[in-house]
Formats: C-alpha cells, sequence, structure tokens
C-alpha cells in the first residue's frame, strides 16, 4: 500500500491508503475526504480536485498538460505546486507524498 498524507482544509492531516491502481483523486475521495468535490469524476473538466503537491515530488508527477493548466487558471488559490489530483496516478514513487486540499473557490 502506499501512503498518501492529505491535509484538510482545517489544517488536520489524514494518511490516505492507495493501490496502484487509481488516481489521486480517486483514493482521496475513497477515502471518505469530501471537501475535495471532484465534481466531473476524473474528466479533467472542472477544477474540484485541485490540490496543493508538497515540494520534492515534482518528478513523480506527470507533466502538467495544457487543458489542466487552464482549469488551474480559473482557481484563485493557484501556485506553483497546484495540480488536478484526476491527473496524478497513484505509484509507488508518491509514497509519503503529501497534498493540500485548495481553498473552495
Amino acid at each position: 500500500m502506499i501512503t498518501i498524507n492529505v491535509v484538510r482544509r482545517d489544517g488536520t492531516t489524514v494518511p490516505v491508503q492507495a493501490n496502484e491502481d487509481g488516481s489521486l483523486m480517486e483514493a482521496i475521495r475513497n477515502a471518505g475526504i469530501d471537501e475535495l468535490l471532484a465534481l466531473c469524476g476524473g474528466c479533467c473538466s472542472c477544477a474540484t480536485c485541485h490540490v496543493h503537491v508538497e515540494p520534492g515530488f515534482e518528478a513523480a508527477l506527470p507533466p502538467l498538460g495544457d487543458d489542466e493548466s487552464d482549469l488551474l487558471d480559473s482557481s484563485g488559490d493557484r501556485d506553483e505546486h497546484s495540480r488536478l489530483s484526476c491527473q496524478i496516478p497513484i505509484t509507488a514513487a508518491l509514497d509519503g507524498l503529501t497534498v493540500r486540499v485548495a481553498a473552495e473557490d
């Protein structure tokens, strides 16, 4: 199992266990963290699964795509560590990653 630490909007950290068979968004939602809305269900057509990825894990992530970047532009909470969790596949390289759920827009 891969452990991802998810920092909720209230500042509490929840360790999430995940397998290498889905996306970060699915792992967070499956753990019951419902503040990550993911309204489009992982189709990369909204930005409601926006998270901030802990620095140092950039090499373990797929490149930021144009569609993802365009959607993140709609968020007032975007920064250089912003990603859509639906676009991050769970891999062993993410074990120990910390992400923070972005502020609600």
